[in-house]
């Protein structure tokens, strides 16, 4: 028999995390790990724009560690699994902090804030931080809930979301697309 897709085990609004559990696909860490996994959809598409082999090597390790903070979200934290899972390294936020100091390196200073567009693939990379963002919120709120959430998985969606932001400044330069300053009304 082939393999399918559909299971109907979630047919009445519960779901499985890592170890067994069942909760309401309504619970903040279903949330949580489903904005990771939005996020590396966005990220894939943003990586369909580029043509600079460094910047999409980074953009698919990035959707990697995503899927790795996907499985570390999605565990039981009060159950132990036997499944192996991957981990996070403090070299993955080492990576993402070289590959913004790289494209800094290049980039005219910002002496503004910048409006989000100018170019589809700038728009897309601005989506993606702001996806990216909403994650990292989400993972603070299970924190606030009590419910733990790896440190470094923090630290890793946080600095993702800066890469995210630099990523588009150095796309815009490489498209020698204007940045927006955002210039408010007085």
């Amino acid at each position: 028999m082939a393999f399918r897709i559909y299971t109907k085990t979630g047919d009445k609004g519960k779901t499985s995390l890592i170890g067994g559990t069942k909760v309401s696909k309504g619970h903040l860490r279903i949330e949580t790990y489903g904005t990771v996994d939005e996020l590396n959809s966005w990220i894939g598409l943003v990586n369909d724009h580029m043509t600079d082999p460094g910047v999409r090597a980074m953009l698919r390790e990035s959707q990697d560690r995503l899927f790795t903070i996907g499985a570390s979200l999605a565990t039981d934290p009060e159950k132990e699994s036997k499944m192996k899972r991957p981990d996070l390294h403090e070299e993955d936020v080492k990576m993402l902090e070289d590959a913004m100091d790289k494209m800094d390196a290049v980039l005219p200073e910002m002496k503004h804030f910048i409006l989000p567009g100018g170019h589809v693939a700038v728009s897309h990379c601005h989506i993606a931080r702001c996806v990216c963002r909403r994650a990292e919120r989400l993972c603070v709120a299970l924190m606030d809930e009590g419910q733990p959430v790896e440190p470094l998985v923090l630290q890793y969606i946080n600095r993702l979301s800066d890469y995210l932001f630099m990523l588009a400044r150095y796309v815009g330069h490489q498209l020698q697309v204007e940045e927006l300053p955002w210039r408010p009304r007085m």
